[in-house]
């Protein structure tokens, strides 16, 4: 259920994403390039929109959302170092906004490839350009989690299902049903 929600996650992401650069891109091979490899992504050929993003990259290197979008490929594939190294090059040539999306997505596939600090690190900074990261939040929990950060998991998914999350919600109703109270009240007691 989670990864299918975080693929779905990641596709809404990056369609919002989409809108916003195809709003304001310029003409150009690359974008040429970008928008089939897209068509064949959304029709689920995803080794040929592989070779279209590519190919996009390779006339130009700083197209943050064709990494964007290689790297969700890469993730879909379950190839983690290269979906990291895509996501990494979103952080580097991406507007502000595609930072965020561009550290979250390289903290979901630390986490699904098990590097939980790594994860972390990088929900920390989707978060400090984004505070309202709603899935960031969850995901840090995740992570938390598996460091054994039991109280740093519920903090985060108090504050997703704070911000909307109905799964963080949920998940805090089922075992933890105090949440909403302060927060050393909300957390069970050890003797």
């Amino acid at each position: 259920m989670m990864h299918t929600r975080t693929s779905a996650l990641l596709f809404s992401v990056t369609a919002i994403l989409l809108l916003f650069a195809s709003a304001t891109a310029a003409g150009g091979q690359e974008n040429d390039y970008f928008n089939r490899g897209y068509e064949k992504h959304l029709q689920g050929d995803i080794k040929a929109a592989m070779k279209d993003y590519s190919s996009a990259i390779e006339i130009n290197p700083r197209f943050a959302m064709a990494y964007q979008m290689r790297g969700a490929v890469w993730q879909r594939m379950k190839m983690y170092d290269k979906a990291i190294n895509d996501y990494s090059m979103v952080v580097v040539f991406g507007e502000t906004y595609f930072k965020a999306v561009g550290y979250y997505n390289r903290g979901i596939v630390k986490n699904m490839a098990g590097d939980f600090f790594g994860a972390i690190a990088d929900f920390n900074e989707a978060l400090n350009i984004d505070k309202r990261m709603v899935a960031a939040y969850f995901h840090r929990g995740i992570a938390k989690s598996r460091t054994g950060d039991s109280f740093g998991r519920i903090q985060d998914f108090r504050e997703a299902a704070r911000l909307g999350d109905v799964n963080a919600e949920k998940w805090l109703n089922t075992y933890y049903p105090t949440w909403k109270q302060p927060v050393a009240s909300a957390l069970p007691q050890t003797n």
